[in-house]
């Protein structure tokens, strides 16, 4: 699908099976639709089943401006437009659950969400330590240096040398554009939005998920006015891939899926 998206042109890789209600699947960062290829599979029977790499991942075009988790739900709403689907149920894993979040809270999308899943979510930011807290005062004042015109001019190339050194490993497998919308995204906080959420919430969640933690589910459910949780005993921050038949049933079980 080819899509003017706020004023840039965007090449975006869209799967479009099955048919009846529609099910949008939003995938994590750094990974692409393929990885929930069976979510989509065993979906496809009963649904009709949307997902698409998001810019910069997959095989879908390098974004030409950083986005925000704004731009990221903006992108979900342009592509059920051009789709023409007004109702859809939302499953977002990590970077997805975040964008469903942003989604699922504002006042208004033009769009009837009818349920969301949240698997492994994204979109709580945990509180710094105060190591943690040195360390980002240590970086900055690193960065501020190198920063500082005569040593750029010295060393054009240290300030993004020392940027990647002491980013993340989802810092460092990107670059540009992707690169930049990651930092814009990676302390977006809906803490506070998430009572604004109606509708029905399934959270599935690995209980040795160590990039978003359990407590994170758990904070979710009890803020979310409709939410459920269940849990991946021994679960990673991949649970429906560890644990997939009991994903499946839960899902099913939720979208009132009979087979």
């Amino acid at each position: 699908m080819n899509i003017n998206f706020k004023g840039s042109d965007i090449s975006l890789n869209v799967s479009d099976t099955g048919s009846g209600d529609a099910v949008l699947i939003l995938h994590g960062w750094g990974t692409s639709m393929n990885v929930y290829k069976s979510i989509i599979d065993y979906l496809t029977p009963y649904k009709r089943v949307i997902s698409y790499d998001i810019p910069g991942f997959g095989d879908s075009s390098v974004p030409s401006f950083a986005f925000s988790t704004d731009d990221y739900a903006d992108l979900a709403l342009a592509v059920l437009g051009e789709l023409g689907i007004n109702k859809v149920s939302l499953v977002g894993h990590s970077h997805g659950g975040r964008t469903i979040l942003n989604l699922a809270s504002r006042d208004d999308t033009g769009v009837e969400i009818d349920k969301i899943i949240l698997i492994d979510s994204a979109g709580i930011v945990p509180k710094k330590t105060l190591m943690q807290k040195l360390r980002v005062k240590k970086y900055k004042l690193g960065k501020a240096v190198l920063s500082f015109a005569p040593i750029k001019k010295l060393f054009p190339d240290a300030i993004e040398k020392y940027k990647s050194k002491h980013g993340s490993a989802d810092y460092k497998a990107v670059a540009g554009t992707v690169r930049d919308s990651l930092v814009k995204i990676v302390n977006d906080d809906y803490k506070n939005r998430m009572a604004n959420i109606k509708c029905p919430t399934l959270l599935i969640w690995g209980t040795k998920d160590d990039a978003t933690p359990l407590s994170d589910a758990e904070f979710m459910e009890k803020t979310i006015p409709d939410a459920g949780l269940v849990k991946v005993e021994g679960g990673s921050h991949y649970s429906f891939l560890d644990n997939p038949g009991l994903v499946k049933r839960v899902i099913f079980s939720f979208l009132n899926i009979k087979e």
